[in-house]
């Protein structure tokens, strides 16, 4: 279809909000175990060589939940913003916070310093999280909509590659340059993003509901219509927002309580899990934590940066195999991935929960220089660990990684979307703050079942997966709404259409979508060949008795 190029564009340009998390993300997990930041941030004196040992384990935990503690107060407050302001100008917004963030955190000269710092940052990525999927969302096309969307995850893993060398470099810095460095240089994405996304279009469907249909009208057709505002598609998606902004406007302004009422529950609670379930497999503890799982894998000795070099490794897979979602998610649908993703998982941190638990001994006190960092493991269990790993990682950059940015912004009508999709991403900043404050405790207390706790999270989340999730690949948004009308033959009441009972029919869609751009061209060539005939002037036709003008888009 036209207009695919810029839609690619300007949703490369708004996913550099996913790269500040993975920019911050990196940066904690790249540091924490390097000297100069421990030396800077010292608690608990020097070992028996006389390096520094850095925090506690539970002011380290309370540090790293800095972020997500921002991001769930950014989440929350993004759905108000983005429905007063827009979804491009929240975007813009969240980006100036972060700005902000990083200038405070590379100034840090002490913790209470530091963890403001990563609160800021953290409110930028919650604002940013929330509404950069819903902005995509609502510019996309319904056979690229996964596609678009999971852009935002594949962000995020090259933010965590790219800041995790850039960590790697500074950290043969002498001095506190080592972390100061990357900390400051993370603000770039940022003011490209705020730049950059100035001079691109608001959402078609938010310029709608604000009553501003005109330039509604101007956005699809430059972004679907090859600037045709009579396009086939540029129509029918006029018609279906218009009937749908129209069913909206006779209720209230929407509120957050109607997101908890029994005819939405369902996909509040659907939505909410999505981002829950996300955090609960144990992923974004693996990105902050790694360096202490491949240390006490026997893959560095205590307190040097040569762990960084093997770490880095995962944070390659989460790339590489985050491809396969951005070619092939629209085709897979939405429940394959999410099952198959939390089987694969639950099967390495069972695996990696037994190497543990049957290999490993306890670390000597000073043996390392973090007391999470709490096993020993040697030899072929140390192997399997770092396997293990590694394949968790590439069972979720393809699964549960992408699909739980982009399934929550379909489940939502339009007037409930910014409110529905911010509740979803709090949430998931919640347990992200839950549990970057639960594991350095965790691995300090409870060792390898940590790993048996995750492990059970995967199977129940496969389960609820499997019976409430609903297939919303190649749907257009309006039609999605149905799949949750209970009223229809077969549907359960409050529920809808069973999960089990939806599938992806890509083949439909990719048909309809061709039929309108194929009607479209010989539209476009009825118009060029009868521009040559008699009464046409300028490349404009005159109107006659025998050829009307087309209806324009508010005719239509």
């Amino acid at each position: 279809m036209s207009g695919n190029g810029r839609i690619y564009r300007i949703s490369a340009l708004a996913v550099l909000g996913g790269a500040l998390f993975g920019f911050d993300m990196s940066s904690m997990s790249a540091i924490i175990s390097t000297q100069p930041y421990l030396c800077q941030f010292n608690q608990r004196g020097f070992d028996k060589e006389g390096r520094c040992l850095g925090p506690t384990s539970d002011t380290q935990g309370g540090v790293t939940a800095a972020m997500p503690g921002g991001s769930l107060i950014g989440a929350l407050v993004s759905g108000w913003l983005s429905d007063r302001c827009g979804r491009k100008k929240t975007i813009m917004i969240g980006s100036v916070f972060w700005i902000a963030g990083s200038v405070v955190t590379c100034a840090s000269v002490n913790l209470p310093m530091l963890a403001v710092g990563r609160f800021i940052n953290g409110f930028a990525v919650g604002i940013c999280s929330a509404q950069v999927p819903v902005y995509i969302t609502e510019i996309a096309p319904p056979t690229l909509r996964g596609r678009l969307v999971a852009m935002q995850q594949w962000a995020i893993t090259w933010g965590i590659l790219i800041m995790y060398f850039i960590c790697f470099g500074c950290s043969y810095v002498d001095g506190a340059g080592a972390f100061r460095i990357p900390w400051g240089l993370q603000m770039l994405p940022a003011i490209c993003l705020c730049v950059g996304l100035s001079f691109e279009p608001e959402s078609p469907r938010w310029l709608f509901k604000k009553g501003r249909e005109m330039e509604a009208k101007d956005v699809l057709a430059q972004l679907h219509g090859g600037g045709n505002a009579n396009s086939q598609f540029v129509q029918r998606e006029l018609q279906d927002i218009k009937a749908t902004v129209s069913q909206e406007h006779k209720h209230a302004d929407a509120s957050w309580l109607e997101l908890f009422t029994p005819s939405m529950m369902n996909r509040t609670l659907i939505g909410v899990f999505t981002q829950i379930w996300s955090q609960l497999t144990g992923m974004n503890v693996m990105m902050y934590y790694i360096t202490y799982v491949f240390t006490m894998a026997g893959l560095s000795n205590a307190g040097t940066n040569e762990v960084l070099i093997p770490s880095s490794v995962s944070f390659i897979i989460n790339v590489v195999m985050t491809v396969p979602a951005l070619v092939w998610m629209d085709r897979w649908g939405r429940r394959p991935p999410l099952l198959i993703g939390a089987a694969l998982m639950c099967l390495w941190l069972t695996i990696t929960a037994i190497m543990f638990g049957v290999y490993a001994r306890d670390a000597e006190p000073g043996e390392f220089a973090s007391a999470s960092e709490s096993m020993v493991v040697s030899g072929p269990a140390a192997r399997v660990i770092i396997a293990a790993t590694c394949l968790f990682v590439a069972s979720f950059a393809p699964t549960w990684g992408p699909v739980s940015w982009t399934y929550p912004p379909e489940l939502f009508p339009l007037r409930l979307r910014g409110k529905a999709v911010a509740l979803a991403t709090s949430a998931n900043w919640t347990f992200n703050f839950a549990l970057a404050y639960f594991v350095p405790p965790a691995f300090e207390n409870i060792t390898w079942k940590t790993y048996v706790i995750f492990a059970v999270f995967c199977a129940v989340m496969f389960l609820h997966v499997f019976f409430f999730f609903p297939e919303t690949a190649n749907k257009t948004l309006e039609e999605i709404e149905q799949i949750f009308d209970d009223k229809r033959p077969g549907a359960i009441k409050y529920i809808g259409t069973p999960a089990w009972k939806t599938y992806n029919d890509r083949k439909a869609m990719i048909t309809h979508e061709l039929r309108d751009s194929i009607s479209d061209s010989e539209d476009g060539d009825k118009a060029q060949t009868n521009s040559t005939e008699p009464g046409a002037r300028d490349g404009i036709m005159t109107a006659t008795s025998n050829e009307p003008m087309p209806a324009s888009g508010n005719d239509a």
